[in-house]
């Protein structure tokens, strides 16, 4: 035999042990960065959107080699889900391990929107006693029941489950049975292998290979939704593996050390409370009372504070969940604006009032998502929603306005809303002021007052009272506001009607 050159060995020597240590891309191959956990517990609301984008990009910042997504929900809300689902989708830095985790204080459960956000991950695991599953959508009905959802909002979610299943090697069919109640579940098994495939699928297999595929039980029977149990999940191929805690994922994944574990902290609970629908429904309503008693008064009070307060807590929760944008504070700035001059510049209440009414639901509502138009079925399901919430607070708050526009004469508390007086007689000029206004009021109205000066006793918006050569009548202002104690002028006099003028 030829002897091989000590070259040749040497280059081959240094092929086994060098190159093995770098990845394709020359880099240094090392251990997979550390496992971040992050917890998807509870309803899945917007708020839980914003948190577990952020939580994770902060995790990828920190190098995390693996993140896993703690998944404890009985669902939420599909535009929702299916935001969550498409971001982790996105993640291509690290793995992305959903783990339904059992515990003391949790449910053990991965149901409707938590199975598919489960699906979007590329590794499936499961504490023994987990269920997963039951991804049909549903709706509230007229009653306030859940009810199920159309055919082409299941037809919709049922085809991205399908994708998701696809894309990250779950089984299609157990996706299918999780939405559609039409999908019958039965198992095969071929060569040794327990699968769970769709009724069609089996008598093909049967059809095609009858030696050597044989059919099980019904899994799922039509008409049923697919739970699976962590046994189950393990068996069929949905899960990868059944994990006590999350050492034992931490070994089962091949990840170092021990998992850094993300919490929810007490902000992004507050701000969890902020952007639900009954909070935002009872700001809006807060907010709109406070601002209509602020455009009624001069100056800018406590009205106006709570109003102010209302709003920005309003929009900056929804800003927070990224579904706020200019459009929306555009709008809401327009629609208050046409409702000032409809009060103030405009008499009665016609287009412009109603316009300003119609611009500020609309920018409510369009901060409440993230889109203009609606596209798909969960789309228009969410503006429906979104719609109901803001046309009931708007309703409670025109009610609230009426009653406090009905009762607060009665109230010592808007005596600096409204003045107290009656008018009597007819519009031509020989109306007779008669108010509360107190002994000294001199109701005989000289004619020569005209071009005398005086002090508004109080505001006069546009009647009130005026102190006029050290007599008190019932005035009304030529046109404008003219706060408490200020210097007035009589510009005219008729019969009993005296109009005057700041100085």
């Amino acid at each position: 035999m030829r002897q091989i050159p000590a070259s040749i060995i040497a280059v081959a020597a240094l092929f086994f042990f060098v190159v093995p240590l770098h990845g394709a891309d020359g880099n240094p191959a090392g251990p997979p960065g550390p496992a971040y956990v992050i917890p998807i517990h509870g309803d899945i609301e917007p708020s839980m959107v914003a948190f577990v984008k952020r939580q994770s990009a902060a995790a990828l910042d920190g190098g995390a080699g693996f993140l896993v997504y703690d998944i404890d929900t009985f669902g939420g809300r599909v535009d929702s889900a299916l935001l969550i689902s498409s971001y982790i989708g996105s993640i291509g830095d690290a793995e992305t391990i959903a783990y339904v985790r059992s515990g003391p204080g949790g449910m053990g459960v991965s149901w409707s929107a938590g199975a598919l956000i489960a699906m979007s991950c590329g590794e499936i695991y499961m504490a023994p006693g987990t269920s997963i599953g039951a991804a049909a959508p549903v709706i509230m009905g007229a009653e306030g029941k859940t009810e199920a959802a159309g055919e082409k909002t299941v037809s919709a979610v049922r085809t991205q489950m399908a994708a998701l299943a696809e894309k990250n090697g779950h089984p299609v069919a157990i996706a299918l049975a999780m939405v559609d109640l039409d999908v019958e579940l039965v198992e095969v098994v071929e060569a040794g292998h327990h699968r769970a495939v769709t009724a069609e699928e089996a008598d093909r297999l049967l059809k095609e290979s009858p030696a050597s595929v044989k059919r099980g039980a019904v899994i799922s029977p039509k008409g049923k939704l697919l739970s699976l149990t962590a046994g189950e999940a393990e068996r069929y191929g949905l899960s990868r593996g059944t994990a006590v805690d999350l050492a034992d994922l931490m070994g089962k994944i091949g990840a170092d050390g021990e998992a850094v574990e993300v919490r929810i902290s007490p902000a992004d609970r507050i701000v969890g409370i902020i952007t639900s629908g009954p909070v935002q429904g009872l700001l809006i309503l807060i907010g709109l009372v406070a601002l209509f008693l602020e455009i009624s008064t001069p100056g800018f009070g406590i009205p106006g504070t709570v109003a102010v307060i209302c709003f920005i807590t309003l929009f900056g929760g929804n800003a927070m969940m990224g579904t706020l944008g200019s459009l929306e504070l555009l709008l809401f700035l327009l629609g208050v604006g046409l409702l000032v001059i409809e009060l103030f510049i405009i008499p009665g209440f016609g287009i412009t009032g109603i316009t300003g009414i119609v611009l500020i639901a609309a920018s409510l509502v369009l901060s409440m998502q993230d889109f203009v138009i609606p596209d798909t079925p969960w789309e228009w399901g969410l503006m429906s929603r979104n719609l109901l919430i803001v046309i009931s607070a708007l309703v409670a708050g025109l009610a609230g306005i009426g009653l406090i526009a009905l009762w607060a004469p009665k109230l010592r508390l808007f005596d600096r809303l409204t003045l107290k007086t009656t008018i009597r007689g007819t519009a031509g000029g020989s109306e007779e002021m008669l108010s509360d206004m107190g002994p000294q009021e001199d109701e005989t109205v000289p004619r020569d007052l005209a071009g005398k000066g005086g002090t508004a006793v109080s505001a006069l918006r546009p009647s009130g009272r005026a102190e006029i050569e050290g007599v008190v009548y019932a005035v009304e202002a030529d046109g404008e506001f003219i706060p408490q104690g200020s210097p007035v002028t009589v510009v005219r006099v008729r019969g009993s009607r005296i109009t005057v003028k700041k100085i």
